[in-house]
Parts: C-alpha cells; sequence; structure tokens
C-alpha cells in the first residue's frame, strides 16, 4: 500500500551530487569573480533542474539537494544567532580524508531566532514542486557532541543545562518558523545518537568529561522541545547515520545502546535509519518501534555507484519484518549522496539509477 503523508514508501535522505555547473559557479564566486546574484542564478536554475528529475522518477517526497550548501549542518547552524563558524582542527575524525576543518562555537547568549535564509530556501523548493516540499535540519546536537565544552564558553554559558534549554528553545522557533511558512515535512539529520553506539567514539567523550548515557537524554530532550509546537499536520522526521564524507564514515556499532530512547521517548514520527553495511548491526533494535511510528530502511547504500540486486534489498526488507511489522517501513538510501558539497565517489547518473530503483522495489513491495 503507498502512503499519502510522510515518510513516503520510496523516500531519500535529502542531499544529492552538485552538478559541474553548480560547483563551477561557488568555485567562481569564492574567487570573487560573479557576485551572489549571479550564484543564486545558477542554484535556482539547478534547484529547479533536480526537483524535475526527482518528480520524474517517481518520488513523493522533493529537496533542493542541499544545493545551497557546502555542509548538511554548519550552514544552518551558522545562521542561528549567537553562533559563529571558524577554522581549527577536527577532534571527531572520519575513516580517510577529512572535510574541510569548519568548525562551530557559541559567542553569545541563545534564546532569539531573528530568521533564516533557509526559510526562502524551503520556500522555493515549495513553489516549484507538484509533491510533498522536504526541509532537512541538522539536530540541536550538531552545536555539542563534535566539540563538547570547548564550543561553549564558560564566560557566556557557566551551566551546559541552561546552553542545552536555550539551544532547544531556538530550535522551537526555527522549526514553527519553517512551519509558518508552510513546511510539513520537516527532517532532524540526528547523526550523532548513532556515534554514540560506537565504544571508541563514547569513550573519547568520557575523555573530555562528558557522559554518553546522560547525553542521549539531553539530545532525545532538545529535539522534543523543538518540535513541541508543531502543527498536527506537520510530519517529522530523524536521519541517523554514522558519517558520509566522500564515501567514508566515523562510527561502527548497532543501535540497541540507544534504541529504546530513540523510539519511545523522542517524539517523532518516523527514522531514517542507516542499514547498509554490517556496521548498523542487526534489525533487532526494530521491536521497540511503536505502531504509530514509521521506519526507512536506509538499505541502498549512497557511498558507491554499484547498484544493488533487488532481489537482496527485498530480502532485507523481508528481515527487517520480522521485528517490525511491513506496514511500518519504507525504503532510502542510508544517508544523502553529498552531506558536503564535495559529494560521495558516484556519477549523477548511478545516483539516479539507486533512487528510481527504490521507487520501483516500494510499488512491488507495497502496491
Amino acid at each position: 500500500m503507498s502512503r499519502a503523508t510522510p515518510p513516503f514508501r520510496a523516500d531519500h535522505v535529502g542531499s544529492l551530487l552538485r552538478p559541474a555547473a553548480l560547483k563551477d559557479a561557488r568555485a567562481r564566486r569564492e574567487r570573487g569573480e560573479i557576485d551572489a546574484a549571479a550564484l543564486k542564478a545558477v542554484e535556482d536554475r539547478e534547484i529547479a533542474r533536480v526537483i524535475a528529475k526527482q518528480e520524474a522518477i517517481g518520488l513523493q517526497g522533493v529537496t533542493d539537494g542541499e544545493f545551497r550548501r557546502a555542509f548538511w549542518h554548519i550552514d544552518f547552524l551558522e545562521r542561528l544567532d549567537g553562533v559563529e563558524s571558524y577554522i581549527g582542527e577536527r577532534k571527531i575524525k572520519f575513516q580517510g580524508p577529512q572535510p574541510k576543518p569548519v568548525l562551530l562555537r557559541v559567542m553569545g547568549k541563545l534564546g532569539a531566532f531573528s530568521g533564516h535564509p533557509m526559510i526562502e530556501h524551503f520556500k522555493f523548493v515549495q513553489a516549484h514542486t507538484h509533491r510533498t516540499a522536504k526541509m532537512t535540519i541538522p539536530s540541536p546536537a550538531a552545536l555539542h557532541f563534535r566539540y563538547g565544552r570547548d564550543a561553549v564558553p564558560e564566560a557566556i554559558y557557566p551551566s551546559m543545562d541552561d546552553f542545552y534549554r536555550d539551544l532547544g528553545q531556538v530550535y522551537r522557533k526555527a522549526v514553527a518558523a519553517f512551519a509558518n511558512a508552510g513546511c510539513r515535512y520537516l527532517q532532524i539529520d540526528e547523526v550523532y545518537l548513532a556515534y554514540l553506539c560506537d565504544p571508541q567514539l563514547r569513550a573519547q567523550l568520557v575523555d573530555r568529561g562528558d557522559d554518553p548515557d546522560a547525553l542521549i537524554h539531553i539530545y532525545a530532550e532538545m529535539i522534543n522541545t523543538a518540535i513541541s509546537d508543531i502543527p498536527p499536520d506537520m510530519a517529522v522526521t530523524m536521519h541517523l547515520c554514522r558519517g558520509n564524507f566522500r564515501s567514508t564514515y566515523v562510527a561502527s556499532g548497532g543501535y540497541e545502546p540507544v534504541a529504546d530512547v530513540l523510539f519511545n521517548a523522542i517524539k517523532v514520527h518516523g527514522y531514517f535509519m542507516e542499514y547498509d553495511s554490517d556496521r548498523a548491526g542487526s534489525f533487532e533494535p526494530l521491536r521497540l518501534v511503536p505502531k504509530e511510528k514509521s521506519v526507512v530502511l536506509g538499505l541502498v547504500t549512497s557511498k558507491t555507484g554499484r547498484l544493488e540486486k533487488k532481489d537482496d534489498i527485498k530480502r532485507r526488507i523481508d528481515a527487517a519484518a520480522k521485528f517490525a511489522p511491513l506496514e511500518q517501513l519504507c525504503l532510502s538510501p542510508q544517508c544523502g549522496f553529498a552531506s558536503t558539497e564535495e559529494g560521495n565517489i558516484l556519477a549523477e547518473d548511478e545516483q539516479w539509477a539507486k533512487l528510481a530503483m527504490i521507487v520501483e522495489i516500494a510499488e512491488e513491495v507495497w502496491g
């Protein structure tokens, strides 16, 4: 059976490979060869094109491919009042090449929300699609997990509890602004709960003075605060992954350490869950998913161009259905194809082949 509301049977996480024309325009803008208006004109054109492509292959949830961003998280967070980006040393490392060393820190009290450019980014998608416009934003944890206390000066926030409270309230205002703009499909990219399933990363947090088990509950509470005012017809999903840059990763470990809080304490409607490799563990944690929630199985990898066999994906769906009923399941890639503007190591036609196959499998499995 198909679904009229998000998440959809065939869905995707959000980011798409940047086309050559867009990469060229961004490079020219960085060199000062074109102005902001000229870059926006290219972005608008390429986003309209990528929206049409998503519609053509049958996707119901449509994004702008995150074409106006350099990073999945920094572009959103650095435009919040009281937050800035800077160049520094990354503490949480990928297993391979590293992204640009752009970090985040708090430079003033959080709480005010004076608007955000991504509200207009959403409106552009909404105005250019006949399907459901989907917006993706990083979770509040993205301002804390990678940096800890380093991002939050004691002079501004002597108490971390006050920081977490204010950050949750900023997000509540931001989510309300998207809702007021007409957004009815919002995805919160919460990769850090998956990172908290990795014993090595947990040890790294303990070494810097954080309690991993406490953070699970702190992050959950911030997300619940963020979505506490949503309208009844707004669907909020959460995306979980273990890192995605140039087809590499950060973390390993199954979902069991966070599953109960993830599914039963966090009040989102659905979960995009990485399941394209053994690093994600088994489907067994899905036994804890409440009946009213959905799980989008990330069984198709965005990290390579090799097209999976349909029958292999269907067998994996059957395996997951032993723990959560088939009617609560959907299908997607495990992550976006370009969490940063550099993108994963595959070609655009390989990306579209994977998304088209997901639509076909969903029709064959759910009708």
